[in-house]
């Protein structure tokens, strides 16, 4: 084989999907994924995870229309639980406007008006039965500059007292804001369920979210070499406050990072949980099943 093809067949491996792993023997949801950035039709995705022992999936909406179609697609299909939110980098781009927002084109800013009237919308949607949770929602310190950071948290603030007016679980996106996520927290008084998605903390902040009873949610990064403090925040974590997710299509688990993720690749991520815990697999998905049973309520 010449060395082009090789070159190419390499690219054409790390844009394939992974192999579909061993179905686990006991049902687990993944509780934070985005079906409408997968490639695939919605009802493909959750048949190819059904098939693998992932039977429930939690739909995340990052702005107005993914937040509709997230509360769409839950009424649709009995195993999807939607949760509405304005992600923390799209409130900075509804008040202060943005040359490239998620849909890629131009955004001109809206000023407090636009929050308002966006966040109207996102209470109106969380007040739908199959709404679980309101979020993604926090802070994003990487991908927001400073002149978005009061932005940012006045929209966490506002998501929030929604979860707290509808009775649903609080997810959070936490980039680079650890302490300002957690000083919030505290200042605002957390829902009874609140959920760290895809948790980016150490052991130390680890052991804080236990004593406040927050929930942590662990995708394909707690899988990664490099990521020893992530083990470690697993390893301490109460074991009734844990929780799986993809984040797809980002974030894929080890061996396969960089390729596209979706929720069937679940059980990679739990059995490599249930070797940091030291439990057989059919034990850490049990308590996986029940945390995300009663974190999101259903």
């Amino acid at each position: 084989m010449a060395k082009s093809e090789r070159s190419k067949k390499s690219q054409d491996d790390r844009k394939a999907a992974p192999p579909v792993p061993e179905p686990l023997r006991v049902a687990v949801a993944d509780s934070h994924t985005h079906l409408d950035m997968q490639d695939a039709d919605p009802a493909e995705i959750l048949a190819k995870a059904a098939s693998v022992g992932v039977g429930t999936v939690v739909q995340v909406g990052c702005d107005l229309p993914g937040s509709r179609w997230a509360a769409e697609l839950a009424a649709r299909y009995e195993q999807v639980h939607a949760t509405v939110s304005l992600h923390p980098n799209e409130a900075p781009r509804l008040v202060l406007g943005d040359p490239d927002g998620w849909s890629g084109q131009r955004r001109e800013p809206g000023g407090t008006a636009a929050l308002d009237e966006a966040m109207a919308e996102i209470d109106a949607l969380a007040a739908l039965p199959q709404v679980r949770g309101v979020g993604e929602t926090g802070l994003d310190y990487f991908r927001t500059g400073p002149e978005g950071v009061e932005v940012q948290q006045e929209s966490f603030r506002r998501h929030i007292a929604l979860a707290k007016k509808h009775g649903k679980a609080l997810v959070i996106h936490d980039r680079d804001a650890h302490d300002d996520v957690l000083r919030i927290l505290r200042e605002e008084g957390a829902p009874e369920r609140t959920v760290f998605h895809c948790y980016s903390g150490d052991a130390e902040m680890a052991k804080v979210c236990a004593e406040a009873g927050y929930y942590l949610s662990f995708a394909g990064p707690v899988t990664f070499p490099a990521n020893q403090h992530l083990r470690e925040a697993l390893a301490l974590a109460p074991l009734d406050r844990i929780l799986v997710e993809t984040d797809a299509p980002f974030l894929t688990p080890a061996p396969y990072r960089g390729r596209p993720n979706a929720p069937y690749l679940i059980p990679v991520t739990v059995r490599a949980m249930a070797v940091v815990r030291g439990l057989d697999e059919d034990a850490m998905a049990t308590a996986i099943a029940a945390n995300t049973s009663r974190a999101f309520g259903y």
